[in-house]
């Protein structure tokens, strides 16, 4: 089992901010090609951060990067190599290391290598919003291949949700939870499933 705790917002601040400019320095990278907004998400955007005190493993942020190509002008697979190759032309300023592509995100990381340790990581998911919902980039790792898929009927109720647990004073059932989930996390999931399943948890127990 995991030690997951809560980290405070000094705790993780000043690697926001970095992200930030380096978020601000790819957006400029890439402009001849297409322009992006991004919004942190998920645990951040909600003052849940957690950090396992007895593992290697830091905090990690999840951010989406909302492309906009509406002309369809680029593939999926070049926008995604597209926003590779930015994040890696600068992610040393800010000592992270060349970027991972993994299923659904791009991954950077900060180790201390003396130690072994990864300090924090930031998870990036290309997405989309259309008149038919939201789609992000889905790579096929076996098949080497790029494609628009849409979110799974159950992340548009996410935000519906939140709200009502909130508006019900639940919102410490879904801390507890959560916490819990990520000290019990066999499956290597990501934080932003984790905390979806939450939500959809506290929900169907309270309100169905």
């Amino acid at each position: 089992m995991s030690d997951y705790r809560y980290v405070t917002k000094d705790q993780y601040s000043e690697a926001k901010q970095d992200l930030i400019e380096l978020i601000n320095l790819v957006q400029d990278e890439v402009r001849d090609y297409f322009t992006f907004r991004y919004d942190f998400i998920g645990s951040v955007s909600r003052n849940m951060v957690t950090m396992d005190y007895d593992s290697n493993v830091g905090y990690d942020f999840d951010v989406n990067l909302r492309v906009n190509d509406d002309e369809e002008n680029y593939s999926a697979e070049e926008i995604k190599q597209i926003l590779k190759k930015g994040f890696d032309k600068f992610a040393h300023l800010f000592k992270y290391d060349y970027s991972e592509d993994s299923t659904r995100v791009l991954t950077i990381k900060v180790k201390d290598r003396q130690h072994s340790r990864i300090l924090h990581s930031a998870d990036f998911a290309v997405v989309h919003d259309g008149s038919k919902g939201q789609q992000y980039i889905h790579y096929n790792k076996n098949q080497q291949t790029y494609e628009w898929q849409y979110q799974p009927k159950s992340y548009y109720k996410l935000d519906e949700r939140i709200a009502i647990i909130k508006e019900n004073n639940l919102w410490q059932k879904v801390r507890d939870l959560y916490l819990n989930k990520k000290n019990n996390n066999t499956d290597g999931k990501k934080s932003r499933s984790l905390f979806a399943e939450t939500i959809n948890e506290i929900y169907m127990q309270y309100f169905e």
